[in-house]
């Protein structure tokens, strides 16, 4: 330890108390500690965590060696550092009630309660006051506050701080404290504007106003998990573009994965569809691939992008560092990392989820795509189907990507090839709505 304010004549007479945070599985939590120590005069505190710690224990590695003097060897343990900074306590204590003043010695402070307005017997303190313990070395003045609503804490070290700046701080110090009480509004006044300013906004624009920006506002909320949509687009290709879904350095290390499926045979397609290895989507589209050879490997690569976008849709926690194997390129790796995942933390780790929002954007970018690989309109309902989602969450998507969604007959021998939707990209685009909440359920006669 080092103590801030000089130091120790007589350090065999200290002694010391560690405290842990309870939390032992939080990365960072289960390494915070606190040390407590206490003199005649002072208490000391120190800890390894805040904006006051110190940073060499960041900077540099400490050790302590403790010599057995029997066995003549040393063991090596791990060390930090910590920095003691004196508490002061106050001398006396500032009733909530009736504005008395309690004295109290140098160094102690009372532990009052107060119980429903009854005062304690034996009581030294003002009527509904009860003197239940006295503490010595405390950092501060706490009271707890009774009767039928509980007791809470009402700590004076902030007081005793600003004490403090005042008689011997900085100027810089004086400052601080100056605008900090300057700045310092009570509550109920911040709740009287707060009430007062709603009043007034509600009597300006009216509620109608209000909702529709309510509404405006989710509808900022659902872009931000679709692609960049350009609206005064002139043609259908250039709302979503591709650069967007797919930068040229990403299309460009698709060359390789996708040139088996630019390259299949029908027996090879045959066998790939016997063992379901691609989505319905991307085994349908492979029996039409383009004979033009710039056409056909263009094709290839957005079909295996998509494949590998469904196939990661169906994951949860991402555990591997490449979740797709070794074939997919490390640069789509890491856009499916960044880009379709959230950071969540589990049993003492932070992991990789695919959440609700993430698959729904992974479907964003899905559809975008597969409009890119069909003139501009596909089958919503075999994308649905590959995605494992609801008929109304693809749909929702889709409107909130401006497509006009209509009813088509699917493809013969896919599931409910009768009733399938279309999902159309045209110009212009349909305003767009938020999506309205749950729907009503019909009644059952």
């Amino acid at each position: 330890v080092r103590f801030a304010n000089g130091k120790l004549r007589h350090p065999d007479s200290l002694s010391f108390t560690v405290y842990r945070n309870r939390d032992t599985v939080h990365p960072r939590k289960r390494h915070r500690r606190i040390l407590v120590s206490e003199t005649e005069r002072l208490c000391y505190v120190g800890h390894n965590f805040g904006s006051e710690v110190m940073k060499c224990n960041s900077l540099c590695r400490y050790f302590v060696g403790v010599l057995d003097k029997n066995s003549g060897q040393m063991e090596v343990y791990n060390a930090e550092i910590f920095n003691m900074q004196p508490l002061l306590s106050a001398a006396r204590l500032l009733c909530l009630s009736h504005s008395c003043l309690v004295p109290l010695e140098q160094g102690q402070f009372l532990h009052l309660c107060m119980l429903g307005g009854i005062a304690g017997e034996g009581s030294t303190a003002s009527p509904g006051w009860k003197l239940s313990r006295k503490c010595g070395g405390s950092s501060g003045l706490c009271v707890l506050l009774g009767g039928c609503t509980g007791c809470f804490n009402v700590c004076f070290c902030l007081v005793q701080m600003d004490l403090c700046i005042e008689a011997f701080g900085t100027s810089k110090q004086k400052r601080a404290l100056s605008s900090r009480r300057m700045n310092a509004v009570g509550n109920d006044i911040v709740n009287t504007a707060v009430t007062k300013a709603a009043a007034n906004v509600i009597d300006a624009k009216g509620v109608t106003a209000l909702m529709q920006d309510m509404a405006q506002d989710d509808v900022q909320n659902i872009s931000a998990f679709l692609p960049p949509c350009h609206e005064d687009a002139d043609r259908p290709e250039h709302v979503y573009k591709f650069e967007d879904i797919l930068s040229p350095a990403e299309y460009d290390a698709l060359q390789v994965p996708a040139a088996a499926l630019a390259n299949i045979t029908a027996e090879e397609m045959a066998k790939r569809a016997e063992e379901r290895s691609h989505c319905s989507f991307v085994l349908e589209e492979l029996k039409f691939l383009p004979t033009d050879e710039k056409r056909r490997d263009h094709k290839a690569r957005c079909l295996w992008f998509l494949d590998t976008l469904i196939k990661f849709s169906h994951l949860k926690v991402i555990k591997k560092k490449h979740p797709m194997g070794p074939e997919c390129p490390h640069i789509i790796s890491r856009k499916l990392m960044k880009n379709f995942t959230s950071l969540t933390y589990n049993n003492g780790s932070i992991q990789n989820l695919i959440s609700a929002s993430m698959k729904a954007k992974i479907t964003a970018y899905v559809i975008a795509l597969a409009l890119h690989i069909n003139n501009f309109q596909t089958d919503l309902t075999v994308l649905q189907n590959d995605m494992k989602l609801p008929e109304s969450r693809i749909l929702d998507i889709a409107k909130a990507l401006r497509l006009r969604v209509s009813k088509a007959k699917g493809v013969p021998g896919l599931e409910n090839d009768e009733n399938h939707k279309l999902g159309t990209l045209s110009l212009p685009l349909p305003v767009q709505k938020a999506p309205e909440g749950q729907r009503k359920r019909k009644k059952m006669n």
